[in-house]
């Protein structure tokens, strides 16, 4: 029995729009949906998969499934291997294995537990050759040989539509079939289960056009420029998708307008990235969520800056930036040169706040680099050292004061005590410079972050204000240098920064806009840069108040309410896929009451640069200061109706978008 959604409310308590329920009888249907990544993290389509899961599953119950490639690593340790809740899901999976391709099912281990199914592509490569020739015969278009990454997409593909020929003959009109397709890797399977007319309900969703991630921006003819690129064939596969699809959508607006006029297919609908919120029963839980990470990330930078640890850890901020390593696209180049500048001002201005820059971009590496490992291992032999002379310390301390005495220092620590303790910091002393990357990097020279590096200075010097670490593959909680996931490290930063000139807004919701159309790099730069110095100049109470409104706002972003774009797409693709059975006025698209909110007084305004970005009775407020009789109190009560105020009812087209 499907779970119905209900939505999390704090002090945004009615002010989230009023959605009219859309009838999609979830228990005469099953949904799949099917990316590369499933659980295979390689960027933020995975993000997207596992956190809509919750949702979805609270939604469609044991008729919700994910399908993607078998990896034998994230099979062991993500997914725990169980049969499929429905037989002719079963007997489909047993087609395929009996004909030599191995298909493994198994509940993905993250909230909501959804079912997965995963196709083994090394077993049913056998068939390459064959499917090629399928492909070919079924839309004209050829793969070369060469193509590693389009050659497994089209067995994924092959594999998925048998499938789905396979199931469907089993269900016949019991069941209907929704497919969801997430990018083109997926999406071949799409293809080939259109072009053999399998009665399926599709979607297809892109989150980035492939040739838009080469282009970013220009005039330029399609076909040549995919073909220049030697990716005419993937252009090829990815547009066929699209136009293949039932309903096609896209995840933001910039990415409509470009797949309007690179796929020459206006989207459907527009379905935005959510994010899973979880609230907490007060403020101050997300704040001291906030400060348990933060001090993991502190102890990894004192081993990372052992022996140049001469800059304050609580005036230290933690900024960063994470996602695939698309140099440009990713807004890394922009993000550098605004450091730099940042730098520049930090020291002019004799600021005694420091800032720790994370870059978390997998890149190729052999290993951790030794440095690296040395300096958390001198970090711990100094703890232990420290604990183990408080251990005798204390203990002498605690006989001497039940004596009523106040021991000397040398009565209670030996000679011994203290060679210990100036051996431990002799070990600290250091003749090189803390390490930019913590990972030996195979194309050091050519890498984009360190010739950048090396081309703007920041070499985490003792006069630098900003220091850079660049950490080459994703957090884990079980790595050795930085034992953190993702989700905790964020919690522990400071500040994010995404200024990606493609796509910007994937997963990057912003409190700072830093406005890349139409203006050059280096005024983009300038304003990032100010934006930054702004937010480095806020005492600790302004950075709180500003994470305190970030949570209270973050319902608007959670899926239990932009999921709802993914059940009106799911319901139009019905429609077209079984007009007779799932009624929908297309020319109607129905419309709910939405939300815009103005810039809220704690915000700075966009494009115009301000360092002001919290409520002006913070300004003056200085972290030591004990006298606040002079200043008008922050009052949270009256921020959170300041919300409710600002969020408007507006127009909300939830069938389509308009082009502007």
């Amino acid at each position: 029995m499907p779970l119905t959604r209900s939505f999390s409310m704090t002090s945004l308590s009615g002010v989230l729009p009023q959605w009219e329920e859309e009838d999609l009888p979830v228990d005469q249907l099953l949904l799949f949906e099917v990316a590369w990544e499933v659980t295979n993290k390689v960027g933020g389509i995975y993000t997207v998969i596992q956190t809509k899961a919750k949702v979805t599953v609270d939604e469609w119950g044991e008729n919700y499934y994910l399908m993607g490639p078998y990896l034998e690593h994230n099979f062991r340790t993500q997914v725990e291997a169980c049969e499929p809740p429905h037989p002719a899901v079963r007997d489909a999976m047993d087609a395929l294995i009996h004909s030599g391709c191995q298909v493994f099912c198994g509940r993905w281990l993250i909230e909501g537990s959804p079912c997965v199914i995963l196709f083994d592509v090394g077993s049913a490569a056998w068939n390459l050759d064959r499917w090629r020739g399928d492909l070919w015969e079924s839309c004209n278009i050829g793969l070369p040989d060469h193509d590693q990454e389009a050659n497994n997409a089209l067995i994924l593909g092959s594999l998925v539509a048998w499938f789905f020929k396979e199931l469907t003959d089993r269900l016949g009109d019991a069941l209907n079939v929704v497919a969801h397709f997430h990018e083109w890797q997926a999406g071949v399977g799409l293809i080939l289960a259109r072009a053999r007319k399998i009665p399926v309900a599709t979607v297809f969703t892109t989150h980035a056009t492939l040739l838009g991630r080469y282009l970013c921006a220009g005039n330029f003819d399609i076909d040549r420029e995919a073909g220049e690129r030697q990716i005419y064939h993937l252009y090829c596969l990815e547009r066929a998708a699209v136009h293949c699809a039932h309903v096609f959508t896209t995840v933001s607006h910039i990415t409509a307008v470009e797949a309007q006029h690179i796929l020459h297919r206006k989207p459907d609908v527009i379905t935005p990235n959510g994010l899973n919120v979880k609230k907490f029963s007060a403020m101050h839980e997300f704040q001291n969520l906030h400060c348990s990470n933060k001090a993991r990330i502190q102890e990894f930078v004192r081993g990372h800056f052992y022996g140049h640890l001469d800059f304050n850890l609580e005036k230290t901020l933690f900024f960063f930036i994470a996602g695939r390593y698309e140099f440009t696209n990713k807004g890394a180049d922009i993000f550098l040169e605004a450091l730099s500048r940042l730098n520049y001002m930090l020291r002019v201005h004799k600021d005694d706040v420091t800032v720790v820059v994370f870059f978390i971009m997998p890149a190729k590496t052999n290993n951790f680099n030794v440095e690296s490992l040395k300096g958390q291992a001198i970090r711990k032999q100094l703890w232990d050292t420290a604990q183990a002379v408080k251990e005798k310390f204390g203990g002498k301390l605690y006989e001497a004061l039940l004596k009523g005495e106040i021991p000397e220092m040398n009565s209670i620590l030996d000679r011994d005590d203290f060679t210990i303790m100036k051996r431990a910091i002799y070990a600290t002393q250091r003749h090189t410079l803390p390490p930019v990357t913590t990972h030996n990097m195979l194309d050091d020279s050519n890498d984009p972050i360190l010739s950048n590096v090396r081309r703007i200075g920041l070499f985490n010097a003792r006069s630098d204000r900003v220091k850079i670490i660049f950490h080459p593959e994703f957090l884990s909680s079980t790595s050795p240098l930085l034992p953190m996931d993702y989700e905790e490290f964020v919690r522990g930063c400071n500040l994010g920064v995404f200024p990606s000139y493609y796509e910007p807004w994937g997963y990057t919701p912003g409190i700072y806009v830093v406005d890349r159309r139409y203006r050059s790099a280096d005024e983009s730069c300038s304003q990032l840069t100010q934006f930054m110095f702004g937010f480095c100049q806020q005492s600790r109470r302004q950075r709180i108040i500003q994470r305190n409104r970030t949570e209270r706002l973050s319902d608007l972003l959670d899926w239990r309410f932009l999921g709802r774009f993914y059940v009106h797409a799911r319901l139009l693709a019905l429609s077209h896929a079984f007009p007779d059975k799932f009624k929908m006025d297309h020319a109607a698209p129905p419309k709910a009451e939405g939300f815009r909110y103005p810039r809220p007084y704690s915000v700075p305004p966009s494009p115009t640069a301000s360092v002001h970005s919290t409520p002006h009775h913070s300004d003056v407020e200085d972290d030591d200061d004990d006298d606040d009789d002079d200043h008008q109190p922050y009052d949270e009560d009256e921020e959170a109706e300041r919300d409710r105020l600002n969020i408007r009812g507006a127009p909300f087209v939830l069938g389509g978008w308009e082009e502007k």
